[in-house]
């Protein structure tokens, strides 16, 4: 993976770093009696999976909170199974909110979201949370709401809506599903961990996330309290991944920009703080996505409903602005092309008044970028992270359900990318689709749904450049490319072994990770 591609036969290790690349007679007549010779066997040695965007360790949250996908992902088919699933690993925690996450409104038999009274069945007593599959919604039961302090005289909030039951007396009864930022103020209360959970779920994260090859993690927009709790787990040795943290700017972004806090106080042992994020729109698949054109099936029947931004555009402009006054560099999550638009404008304006050549700007998912939008994004610098994963997991959907048939062939287009020189990075977002990076790379090399159609044939990729995607170049966007993310010298020693040579297998999904190295050392061997 480095600039020119090479495909070398051996590399030679010392203390963690790699010290050479090339070739076997070569190396093996630089060592001594002290070294470790292994032999690869016909595998294929490649750099360790760099996780672009993602909220490590949520994956982990499993030990506090029961699972509620549907498939291919889990097993919850309807609202009945959602609500037996809750009550069952209630029963297994006898106190607090009991919290489920990953459902999935479109792949329940009923086709909508649980609400309030559907959460009732599970406690009257206990408070009840469950968060979209997207992470950008939740459900929550009356006990919950009044919590929260939400009732039928609560506006929304900036960027955020209180669902209300129109079927109620005065058309003002919240639901209980709460959109965008309505939905963060469950946070506080799902992710307020004991120090035991918290310390379960990143080390379960962590394995996970070794079995599958990912030396560096990365922690987009974890909660405050969760990404300090990772550098302090990080400095006692609690998991061996570096960890790209981007802290929320809605939460930091003010003392930032007053200087009174600054990036590096995030980092930790091998935790760093490369950029900021600011969550500009919402999810696809949640509606809350903020579209040039309106959905294609329309909203609860408003034929021009285009979705909403999270942080209105002139807000967006001082956030961006500011950031790069005191050079912090910022990731904007944005899914729709119009808040695509916005992200871009905010960043060509920021640009303008205050110049900054490595700024290095970062788009998160850039699902429904437009090819004027790539083309923009080659003049101004930025750099796009595709959810290119979405092909699988959402394609038949966006395309029958969100975008139609033409705008969901385009979405993540990573062709578009290659063709116009943006670099770019694939990833998973992850827990809200498993971490499975040779997923990631299949999907932009086959762009196939789960019911076998190919979703978009003219945006898919060659292998190399997929795998360039969740290595060299994910880790260029977090600034660490100096350091990993390709097999050279000077570099540190985080490799992955795997089963067969994704450049010429027949299925890159089925290729297993064998063995994955951190800093020289072997932190998980293929049973």
């Amino acid at each position: 993976m480095d600039a020119v591609n090479t495909v070398a036969e051996a590399v030679l290790v010392r203390e963690g770093q790699i010290e050479a690349v090339g070739t076997s007679d070569a190396l093996l007549a630089r060592i001594d009696d002290e070294a470790v010779v292994v032999d690869l066997r016909g595998r294929t040695l490649i750099p360790g999976f760099v996780d672009a965007h993602g909220h490590f360790p949520g994956s982990g949250q499993t030990v506090f909170s029961v699972d509620l996908n549907s498939p291919p992902i889990g097993s919850v088919t309807d609202i009945g199974e959602l609500i037996e699933e809750l009550i069952n690993f209630a029963g297994q925690r006898s106190d607090g909110w009991v919290v489920g996450h990953g459902y999935d409104d479109t792949l329940l038999a009923e086709k909508r979201h649980p609400t309030r009274d559907d959460l009732d069945r599970v406690s009257m007593d206990r408070p009840v949370a469950i968060v979209h599959v997207s992470g950008h919604l939740a459900v929550v039961n009356t006990v919950a709401l009044g919590i929260l302090g939400i009732d039928e005289s609560t506006p929304d909030p900036s960027g955020g809506v209180i669902v209300r039951d129109p079927q109620s007396a005065d058309g003002r009864r919240p639901n209980g599903v709460l959109e965008e930022t309505a939905a963060r103020s469950v946070w506080q209360y799902t992710l307020d961990l004991g120090v035991m959970d918290g310390v379960r779920m990143t080390t379960q994260a962590a394995a996970e996330y070794l079995s599958v090859g990912v030396t560096t993690a990365s922690a987009g927009g974890m909660p405050i309290t969760v990404a300090k709790l990772l550098g302090v787990l990080s400095r006692l040795n609690q998991f061996p991944q570096r960890v790209a943290l981007f802290p929320l700017f809605e939460e930091v972004g003010e003392d930032l920009l007053s200087g009174e806090i600054v990036l590096d106080d995030f980092a930790d042992a091998r935790v760093s703080a490369p950029r900021v994020k600011i969550i500009a729109d919402g999810s696809i698949q949640g509606y809350t996505g903020y579209l040039s054109e309106p959905y294609y099936v329309p909203f609860k029947g408003d034929a021009s409903y285009r979705g909403y931004p999270s942080v209105q555009r002139d807000e967006l402009f001082r956030q961006v602005a500011g950031l790069f006054a005191n050079r912090i560099q910022v990731a904007i999550h944005c899914n729709g092309d119009a808040s695509i638009d916005d992200g871009l404008d905010a960043i060509e304006a920021a640009m303008n008044l205050h110049p900054w050549a490595e700024a290095r700007p970062l788009i998160i998912h850039a699902q429904m970028t437009r090819l004027d939008q790539i083309e923009r994004m080659a003049a101004l610098g930025v750099t796009p992270s595709f959810f290119s994963a979405h092909t699988y997991y959402w394609g038949d959907r966006h395309a029958a359900i969100f975008m139609g048939p033409e705008r969901a062939a385009n979405m993540s287009p990573a062709r578009w990318a290659l063709e116009a020189g943006v670099r770019f990075s694939s990833h998973l977002d992850t827990p809200v689709t498993p971490m499975l990076p040779l997923q990631a790379v299949w999907s932009q090399v086959n762009r196939e749904s789960t019911a076998g159609v190919v979703i978009g044939p003219n945006q898919r990729i060659d292998r190399l450049s997929a795998l360039r995607a969740v290595t060299i170049d994910a880790a260029w966007q977090v600034f660490m490319d100096d350091e990993i993310g390709s097999i050279e010298p000077g570099k540190r020693a985080d490799l992955v072994v795997l089963s067969d040579n994704p450049l010429s297998a027949e299925n890159i999904r089925s290729i297993k990770v064998d063995r994955t190295i951190i800093d020289g050392a072997t932190v998980y061997i293929r049973p």
